[in-house]
């Protein structure tokens, strides 16, 4: 149902949230506090699930260590550091007919100086990057047959999937609003100027006609 959700009841939209933030800083990392949590708990994750085997044999240990580590950089990345580093969000709500919605949204164009190139290029790369790993992380598990830790990737998977589609649906939707912009608006200006021309036409006509007339009216007398 959720899935279903996803594809049919979305909706794409610009808000221009984090107005309140202060002005633009030349700083390289403007919230490096929030990108450290932004990689620290995905980094750790995967360090556990490296090197996890040189500290205990407990697999249930293991295991629980890493999901919460997952779970909470879901919600860091989720609901904090693509606010906050890319000025991104999406989220899902239900309506009173208990039809589920996903919304999209991105801040407007004039409010992105607000946010560091290198931190939204760090957010980007650090999404599909991590994304990569755990893929790599699935295949190997698979071939090694071991289908206790392919339930613990497939859990990373899905919550890292989670994010990386949400933030690509909201960019994808933010340049979608600005192409639907500038061909409004060269629409606009096309129709205005096919008007205009159209217009000029029928008043160079109207012309010629009294001056035709008053010359044939000249002329007869």
């Amino acid at each position: 149902m959720a899935t279903q959700g996803l594809l049919d009841d979305t909706e794409d939209v610009t808000l221009e949230f984090g107005a309140e933030d202060d002005p633009v800083s030349r700083k390289l990392f403007k919230n490096p506090v929030i990108t450290c949590f932004h990689l620290g708990f995905r980094t750790a994750a995967v360090l556990t699930y490296l090197f996890c085997s040189w500290f205990t044999s407990s697999f249930v240990a293991s295991s629980i260590i890493i999901i919460c580590l997952l779970a909470m950089d879901f919600w860091t990345v989720k609901n904090i550091s693509g606010r906050k580093l890319a000025g991104l969000r999406w989220w899902n709500y239900v309506d009173e007919d208990g039809k589920s919605h996903w919304v999209y949204e991105a801040s407007k164009s004039k409010s992105q100086s607000k946010y560091s190139a290198g931190e939204i290029r760090l957010f980007w790369l650090s999404l599909i990057i991590f994304f990569v790993i755990w893929c790599v992380f699935f295949f190997g598990a698979l071939i090694r047959l071991n289908f206790s830790w392919f339930v613990v990737v497939c859990i990373s998977l899905t919550m890292q999937g989670a994010n990386l589609l949400g933030y690509m649906r909201c960019k994808v939707g933010m340049q979608k609003k600005l192409s639907s912009v500038a061909a409004s608006f060269v629409g606009q200006q096309v129709l205005r100027n096919m008007l205009s021309s159209m217009t000029g036409a029928k008043a160079e006509t109207s012309e010629n006609t009294r001056t035709d007339g008053a010359t044939g009216s000249g002329e007869t007398k």
